[in-house]
């Protein structure tokens, strides 16, 4: 059995990036990987950089997307974009924690973003 959900992920990065990109938002980083793990997207809006978590799901039985973007997953999320910004030679700028949500129950997938979801 072919396991469907890390395609499905994709395609959902895939709907948040065209989605910042029509909000004007400039895309810095895809899939940036460190040894803490992986952002999922980084972008900038105007001088804000703004670190992007992407969950998409089939259906709802185990909760809307963004339920599942709990404070320990924020926590690793937070120090992840701390190893981005020294990485790039940003340290020091204004941040912003987003989360985006993909629902594919429909068949179509459906955006919903939520600026500045959580705090560092």
């Amino acid at each position: 059995m072919i396991d469907a959900r890390p395609q499905l992920g994709l395609d959902g990065e895939g709907e948040a990036r065209k989605h910042l990109e029509k909000l004007g938002y400039r895309i810095l980083a895809l899939r940036f990987r460190s040894r803490l793990g992986e952002l999922d997207i980084v972008a900038e809006d105007g001088s804000t950089i703004i670190f992007v978590e992407v969950k998409t799901r089939r259906s709802a039985e185990r909760g809307s997307p963004e339920e599942s973007v709990t404070p320990a997953k924020q926590r690793r999320i937070v120090r992840m974009a701390e190893t981005f910004l020294l990485a790039r030679g940003l340290h020091g700028r204004d941040c912003r924690f987003d989360v985006v949500a993909v629902d594919a129950s429909a068949g179509k997938l459906k955006v919903r973003h939520l600026p500045d979801a959580f705090r560092a």
